[in-house]
């Protein structure tokens, strides 16, 4: 099938045959006549399979007629982080270089003045994360009752993020008749309910099952120690060590690991970079187009980097943390092997990671190999149950200290004492009532003998 089958407008088709695409992909097929029929669409698909292309694409066709009011958008595309966010607008340059269209970006670090002037000049796609979205909102500087589509993108990542609540306010405050485009890789109850609530009759658009990952991508596990210096010394063993090894992007579950890894690898001679939630727009922009022009071999990430970026030529993807969600393991993996190209993910596992690497398999429905001899199942059980006693035992002797008297010590030991002998108890007043040793904690005043009434 070629691209002139779709329905998409002579302008639209000259920029994608000059950008060097001759035929859609599955979601791209499917979605597109769709979207151009004005149907609310549900796009299910897995990452690196051209879905910012199959609402792009027929955007621009419709919104060759028309004009943008201004701080009116006519379309507003909502995207959960800012590499993504600044991705769609590349997509809309490369694909809209024959149409006059006013584009903007609305993510955090940047200036608001900046925005605000774009804004008020009018524009026709607005692109935006929720939070600067509903900041400009509530400063009367953005009115969304001029919207014709929005596209929401990534939608499960919007969950994982919390942005749910947001993206209902949002759903709440553009017209009721708007079209809607909703794009995301699986389906948690939660993303159904909210399809369920803001979409109208959707057209169903799955090229493939929910959590899936591409065949072209080979998956592997390697174990490792417990300790930190162990788990970077496996990392370091297989990125010299790796068939085929070009660029690679590590990915860890925390902002700090993504530091300290930085650091480690910077000092044995590694040439790397670093992406994470905590660095400025700049510096974020500058790590992921150093890696894209090749001048870095090593990406360290966070899961800010997990989802929809758009890097076509990574070989290898490196788990060093095994990801405490197993969707976000797909996502992950997603970044190579793209685009038909041949990828090789590699997981490290430590000992008490088997649980975790076993919610993935149960996900992604298929085994993951081990490279080399994988642990045997009694000793990651054993290496696990001494750590979670050593800890237990650090918190029982805190807490409850056994007596010097206590039975269990040797009678030779040098801490065992002579048992004293037992003391009579001092018997109370008879104005405070009387109690056994063996009776209930009762307070002395409720045992007060209460006057008879004369």
């Amino acid at each position: 099938m070629a691209f002139s089958t779709l329905g998409l407008s002579d302008k639209v088709l000259s920029a994608v045959a000059a950008a060097g695409y001759t035929s859609p992909t599955p979601i791209q097929q499917q979605a597109i006549p769709h979207v151009l029929e004005r149907r609310d669409v549900l796009g299910i698909a897995q990452t690196g399979t051209g879905k910012t292309a199959a609402f792009v694409l027929p955007m621009l066709t419709m919104l060759e007629s028309g004009r943008a009011r201004a701080r009116m958008p006519r379309t507003l595309i909502l995207e959960p982080t800012r590499e993504l966010a600044a991705q769609v607008e590349d997509s809309f340059a490369k694909y809209g270089i024959n149409h006059k269209l006013n584009v903007a970006l609305l993510i955090g670090g940047v200036s608001f003045d900046d925005q605000d002037a774009k804004l008020t000049r009018g524009v026709d796609v607005l692109i935006a994360t929720p939070g600067r979205l509903l900041d400009h909102f509530e400063r009367g500087r953005l009115l969304l009752t001029g919207v014709e589509l929005l596209v929401i993108d990534e939608a499960d990542r919007m969950l994982d993020m919390g942005f749910i609540p947001d993206i209902e306010r949002i759903c709440k405050l553009v017209p009721f008749t708007r079209q809607t485009l909703f794009f995301t890789a699986t389906m948690p109850p939660e993303i159904r309910r909210i399809t369920e609530q803001f979409l109208h009759n959707p057209v169903r658009v799955e090229v493939a099952k929910p959590a899936t990952t591409v065949a072209t991508t080979v998956q592997l596990l390697v174990k490792t120690g417990r300790e930190p210096h162990e788990k970077r010394d496996t990392l370091r063993r297989l990125i010299r060590t790796a068939d085929g090894f070009k660029n690679a992007i590590v990915f860890c579950n925390r902002k700090i690991e993504v530091a300290q890894l930085y650091r480690s690898l910077l000092r044995h001679g590694f040439n790397a970079a670093a992406l994470h939630g905590d660095m400025d727009q700049p510096a974020r922009m500058a790590a992921l187009e150093s890696f894209r022009k090749g001048e870095v071999t090593l990406l360290i990430a966070s899961d800010v980097a997990a989802r929809g970026l758009d890097i076509p030529e990574v070989s290898h993807v490196f788990n060093f943390d095994v990801p405490h969600q197993p969707d976000d393991y797909v996502h992950r993996i997603g970044r190579t092997g793209r685009a038909g190209k041949h990828g090789t993910a590699i997981t490290i596992v430590a000992p008490g990671d088997h649980k975790a690497v076993a919610a993935i398999e149960k996900l992604i429905g298929q085994s993951i190999a081990w490279a080399g001899e994988p642990p045997r199942p009694e000793e990651a059980e054993q290496r696990t149950d001494r750590h979670r006693n050593r800890h237990h035992g650090k918190r029982q002797r805190s807490h409850s200290r056994e007596p010097r008297n206590s039975p269990h010590r040797s009678p030779n030991s040098p801490l065992a004492e002579t048992k004293r002998p037992a003391q009579p108890r001092p018997q109370r007043s008879a104005d405070h009532g009387r109690r056994e040793e063996s009776d209930s904690h009762m307070p002395a005043f409720l045992l007060r003998p209460i006057p008879a009434k004369v």
